[in-house]
């Protein structure tokens, strides 16, 4: 993370349209990654049609009256609101419970997390457990408000916490992976996901997104911080 940063009064007044604090990255707003993220969702979401079929039909098996999918409002590049899909793994009550199991959170700031979350169904944790229930994010990404690599897409009532420096990473457009989930994920703290996507936005090109993407399967199959 660049010093500039660190203590910096005027940081307090920074605006999302101006950039010249920042070292952004020209390919994160280029042709050529948009281009990318439509092949790859495209092509994934035909590839995985069967599994997705077979994924509904497991959630539907656990609790035939739920929907299969958990749709979310999210904040996207520049504050923009959109909403986000996911497989439920959750039960249908569960932001009802939410205000109980708060004082449990194990992330640092305003994020929430909990290794043992009551909420989530049988068929959820399994899902969670190799990020399955991140998938439907492909039809984010082909609709153009998510990108394959970007920082973790943030809800409104966390946004509503930020400083302007924790604003930047909304700079770009959130991604189904990124530099926090393939670093460590749920074991960090709000500051260090924080620290990554700023990183993330300075150094953003081809071959790292590439990386980040590679990473991403090692994870997913190591399962590394996933909860």
């Amino acid at each position: 993370m660049n010093n500039i940063y660190e203590n910096n009064p005027a940081i307090g007044k920074f605006d999302l349209k101006n950039k010249t604090s920042l070292a952004y990255s020209d390919f994160l707003g280029s042709k050529t990654k948009r281009l990318i993220d439509i092949i790859i969702s495209f092509v994934g979401l035909i590839v995985l049609l069967i599994p997705f079929a077979l994924v509904s039909l497991l959630i539907k098996i656990e609790d035939p009256k739920a929907p299969v999918f958990f749709s979310q409002k999210r904040v996207g590049q520049n504050g923009k609101y959109f909403i986000l899909y996911k497989f439920r793994t959750m039960s249908v009550n569960a932001e009802k419970r939410l205000a109980d199991l708060t004082e449990k959170n194990e992330i640092q700031g305003p994020m929430f997390k909990i290794k043992r979350d009551p909420r989530i169904t049988r068929v959820g944790h399994f899902l969670r457990k190799f990020s399955i229930d991140e998938f439907p994010q492909l039809l984010n990404v082909l609709k153009g408000d998510m990108s394959i690599v970007g920082p973790r897409p943030a809800l409104p009532k966390e946004v509503d916490q930020y400083s302007a420096y924790h604003r930047l990473r909304l700079l770009v457009k959130p991604g189904c992976t990124g530099l926090w989930q393939v670093s460590g994920r749920n074991k960090l703290h709000f500051e260090e996901m924080i620290s990554l996507d700023i990183s993330y936005i300075n150094k953003g090109s081809f071959l790292f997104d590439l990386k980040i993407m590679l990473k991403t399967f090692l994870v997913i199959i190591t399962h590394d911080g996933a909860y």
